[in-house]
This record gives structure tokens, sequence and C-alpha cells, in this order.
């Protein structure tokens, strides 16, 4: 079996197949590495959904909009899957003062960017929304904002990717990464030594030990996320749904079932036994904030919980591009939750930066040379 191509991707969530779908469309040859033995077995299937530019950080902002506006809305079509993506807005609740400062602060730092994001009082939320309760007094609202289903998008970026020739292996541990003649060249597992021009590190908190192999210290580390989904409801609303301190966010899908996540604060109680592992305490603390929202909810029966790893920056924002002490590394990890959304845009960029070196939207302040010491 042939172990050369153009690029070596580690990490076989939406990230690593959607770069691998849009480099193998340019015409480049891509082989996919996944220590799982299923493909978007992290983040990629365990995530609310959003497809947002609202209350994110102003760095990473451009690039959510660049998506939102070229690459979102035909997506299903392109990878001829159902995304799901509904295109309805999304509200940031708040019930104080303090919320309304938060949520001011990002729209402020939002509309600086030319987001269309505006603040409105609790009538003006319930007009968008009826089924809010009284007790949300404020909000942002965002009409360009959105969700979409990750399990079927990450299954198209996937199957479209294999189709135009990228080559999947999945249960292939990554042990190290290794340079020859001062260029990152191959990637070493138990079995077998891969190569290629380019190596991609899209393998979530995975990425940070990879890294360290040549060097490279990314500075991460894991956060517990957990959400549930409920069984179906009559239609209700379409917006994705957040809040000013994050203690819940989520949407209605289009059949009819909520997806919420959220956390308990008390995630160093979760097992950890190799697999991400709900809390008992969690679900009700979602449900018990949601209920005070949106009471019309309190009966839904919740069907399932699940749990994931998030990459956390220490920064907040993702760690993407050229690593100039070690040329032909690509790092693209450290999403901080927010990679589902940001991710057809990053797959496409990061191929054009890998093929042409340069991208059209700029995002040199996501590199990792942001960490180097000021001198």
């Amino acid at each position: 079996m042939n172990n050369h191509a153009d690029v070596i991707i580690i990490g076989a969530g939406i990230i690593g197949c959607a770069t691998a779908y849009y480099l193998t469309k340019a015409g480049s040859s891509v082989i996919v590495l996944e220590e799982s033995d299923h493909i978007g077995n992290g983040g990629s299937s365990r995530n609310g959904g959003g497809v947002r530019q609202s209350g994110r950080d102003p760095r990473e902002l451009p690039l959510v909009m660049y998506g939102i506006k070229n690459l979102w809305p035909h997506l299903s079509e392109e990878l001829e899957v159902d995304c799901e993506y509904h295109q309805d807005g999304n509200l940031r609740l708040g019930k104080n003062e303090k919320h309304a400062e938060i949520l001011t602060n990002l729209a402020n730092k939002a509309r600086a960017c030319g987001l269309d994001v505006r603040m409105i009082n609790g009538d003006e939320v319930r007009r968008i929304n009826p089924y809010l309760s009284e007790e949300v007094t404020v909000a942002s609202w965002c009409p360009t904002d959105g969700h979409a289903n990750p399990l079927t998008t990450t299954l198209g970026y996937y199957k479209m990717a294999r189709r135009q020739g990228a080559r999947f292996i999945t249960g292939e541990k990554v042990l190290a990464l290794k340079k020859i003649k001062g260029r990152l060249r191959q990637v070493i597992t138990p079995s077998n030594i891969y190569e290629g021009d380019h190596v991609l590190l899209a393998a979530g908190v995975a990425s940070r030990p990879i890294a360290a192999t040549v060097g490279i210290d990314i500075p991460m580390k894991s956060s517990l996320l957990e959400a549930l989904v409920t069984e179906a409801e009559p239609p209700m609303f379409s917006q994705m749904l957040g809040t000013a301190e994050a203690d819940f966010y989520g949407h209605q899908t289009k059949h009819g079932s909520f997806v919420f996540g959220g956390s308990s604060g008390y995630e160093q109680f979760n097992k950890d036994n190799g697999t991400p592992v709900t809390s008992s305490m969690t679900a009700p603390c979602i449900c018990r904030g949601i209920m005070k929202y949106f009471p019309d909810l309190a009966d839904a029966k919740i069907v399932r919980t699940w749990a994931g790893w998030s990459d956390r920056s220490v920064d907040g924002v993702p760690v993407l591009g050229n690593v100039e002490e070690v040329p032909g590394l690509v790092l693209a990890c450290a999403f901080t939750g927010h990679g589902f959304g940001i991710a057809p845009a990053v797959g496409e960029q990061l191929s054009k930066l890998m093929l042409t070196g340069k991208t059209d939207v700029d995002i040199s302040a996501l590199h990792y040379n942001r960490f180097k010491a000021k001198i």
C-alpha cells in the first residue's frame, strides 16, 4: 500500500474531513489517519450544531462570516446529504443588567467587524420567539446565524472526500511526527510510516502531545461538554439559542426533537475510562435552566444524553495555519467548542494555504506564533 500523499491529515473529524474534501476537489492526494475506529468520533459527533457568528471572538469572526456567506447555503447540494442547515437567526438571552452588559459588549465587537447583530428587549425577543418566558428581559439578535446537523455534515464531507480519492485509515494511532532535512515529512504510527509534503494536525485534544514530538507546545487543555436530546415535539421555533453566560444552548431539529448542551460546573467528578461519560448532575442542571426560559418544555422527555471533549485554547480561539519552526506542519486545533460552524471555512482556507501558500481570509491572528514571548 502506498503510504505517500501530497497531504497527510491527522484526525477524521469534520475539520479533517472538510479539508480532505477541498484538497481532493483541487486534485491533491490525501491520506487521513484516525485513531478511533469511527469517523467523527470526537467533538464532530457530540456538539450542539450551532452555525453562529454572534458571540465569537473578533479574531475568528471573519472565517465564520465567510463560511456562512459562501459555503453553508449550498453545502447540502454540494455534499449530497441533508446538512439540515437552517439560517433562522440566533437569540442570546439575558435576564439582568449583568447579562445585558455581557451581550452588549459582544454585539459591539461583532458590529465593528461588519456583522448584523443588535440588542433587543424582552418584548422584541418574544415577538421573535413567543415561547420564551417573561424572565428574559434582553437578548442579542443575529438574523444570519443558524444551526445544522453535525452528523450528516461530517458524513457528507467524508463521503465526498472518499469519492474524490482521499484514503481514510481508522484505528491508526499517531505516535510521532518526524522532520527530514529540516522539514516535516513523516507521520509515525505503530505499524506504518506515512509521508507527505504537508501534515495537517486536526486531532482535537490529541493534537498537543503529537505536536510536542517536534517541539511544538499548543497551549490547550480538554474540557468536557455534555448534551441531551428530547423526544420529538410539535414545531415551536427555528432559531439557535444561547445565553449570556453560556449555561445552555440549543435548537429544535427538523425532526421535532430539541438538542440542548451545557455544563454543570462539576465536570471534575465525571468518570473517564477513555470514553466521555455523562454525569447524572449535568442534564438536570441544563433542564432547570431551560424550563425557566421555556416553561412549555417542562414535560418534554429526554431520550439520551452524551458527553464530548472540547479542545480548549488558553486564549479562547483556534490555532490555525503554518508553524514557522516546523515547515510542512499545518495546525487546525484548539477550537474551544466553536469548531463545527467554522469547519467549512477552515477546511477550504487551509486547503488553499497548502495548495497556494495563501488564504482568502486573513487568519494571521490565529497563528501559533501568537504565543511567542514578546521581547
